[in-house]
């Protein structure tokens, strides 16, 4: 952005240098045009980042609930400078850390939205992972790996052990963020109460697989004959090399339509648009909240196929719990039940939501908090 301005600025020296036509008139009025809108447009972004917050917690009269703690933190875990939100009606409850879906997702808005409740029982944390929004570059996405994730999830929950005062605290993850929570959960059991699994991710490279053909099945079914060339011409996944999230996104984008309009499934999908314009993103933020959704996923995603949590990770030495939605054509359930069979874990339960998708912490909200609670 500094090399356009000053490009533009060479320009206009330049013209200023002999006589002025017409021609270079407007073009001198265009540069010093365009000039001022970068400027404007650079001041504006970066304030907008300097802003970005989180709301206070409020009573139901409007005033800030009195030991509230609602907060962005900036931190730095294994040189990798990431955002995190802490939201909470005291600081005394216990601490119940969120892993966002992805790789390359951002839910620091989408739960505060939907899970505002837990805030009463819980200290809610979110974390924008590497390669996320507002953590987007704390790492080269070509560096980034699944361990990356999993070294840095440890390192933020001895920091909320630590700033809190507590031994240990629960482990909450959803879809790619179910997957990343049973790696710390294996890795480090000692530092949590318990975990929860939700929509969640068993053998990745098979999901892939099954959800390409039930795309393929629903779009035949429908006569949605272009649905149906770009996923042949795309082929079987899994996917690698570059493009792999925009393939993917065929199938994907595709189950998720079929969810949101399942007469089955209850208050149905992301509201995309409110999370990313919440208060949480400054403009850079939001751009870069669609660019891990693409990149960073497209990158990590593939280091993903060689992974089934089923062989690789049978035993886990704390409790589990996997909250599925019936409906859940994404995640397919078949894989969360196999892989339930074979989990060896002190305590496990497959409690099923019977009216959800991929998101029961969505679709149903009320219940997904009831249940979170009976934890404690």
């Amino acid at each position: 952005m500094c090399l356009l301005v000053f490009g533009i600025t060479a320009i206009v020296k330049k013209s200023q240098k002999k006589p002025l036509g017409k021609t270079a008139k407007r073009l001198k009025s265009t540069a010093v045009a365009i000039a001022a809108l970068v400027v404007i447009g650079s001041g504006i972004a970066l304030f907008s980042q300097f802003f970005a917050k989180t709301p206070p917690i409020l009573d139901q009269n409007g005033s800030v609930v009195e030991g509230s703690i609602s907060e962005l933190t900036k931190l730095e875990f294994n040189g990798r400078k990431q955002w995190i939100s802490i939201r909470g009606h005291s600081a005394d409850n216990p601490v119940l850390l969120f892993l966002a879906g992805g790789p390359g997702g951002s839910q620091l808005a989408a739960v505060r939205h939907e899970l505002s409740e837990l805030e009463k029982h819980f200290i809610v944390v979110g974390w924008d992972q590497p390669g996320s929004a507002k953590s987007y570059n704390s790492l080269n996405i070509s560096k980034i790996d699944p361990n990356s994730y999993v070294e840095d999830g440890l390192a933020l929950t001895n920091y909320l052990r630590e700033r809190f005062g507590k031994e240990k605290i629960y482990l909450v993850g959803e879809s790619w963020g179910s997957a990343l929570g049973i790696f710390m959960a294996q890795r480090a059991p000692e530092l949590f109460h318990a975990f929860v699994g939700t929509g969640q991710m068993v053998d990745f490279a098979e999901t892939e697989r099954i959800d390409y053909h039930k795309a393929l099945e629903l779009a035949q079914a429908a006569n949605d004959q272009k649905t149906v060339d770009k996923l042949l011409k795309n082929g079987e996944p899994p996917y690698y090399g570059a493009n792999v999230a925009l393939r993917s996104a065929v199938y994907l984008n595709y189950l998720s339509a079929h969810m949101q309009s399942d007469p089955n499934i209850t208050n149905p999908g992301y509201n995309t648009l409110r999370d990313v314009f919440s208060s949480e993103y400054g403009v850079i933020d939001k751009i870069n909240y669609f660019l891990g959704i693409i990149n960073t996923f497209g990158h990590v995603y593939q280091q993903l196929y060689g992974i089934n949590l089923a062989v690789d990770c049978k035993k886990i030495d704390i409790p589990v719990y996997f909250f599925e939605g019936r409906y859940d054509i994404n995640a397919p359930v078949s894989l969360v039940e196999d892989y339930f069979a074979v989990l060896e874990a002190p305590h496990k339960e497959l409690i099923w939501f019977e009216h959800s998708g991929h998101s029961p912490w969505i679709n149903e909200r009320q219940k997904f908090v009831d249940e979170l609670l009976k934890l404690l």
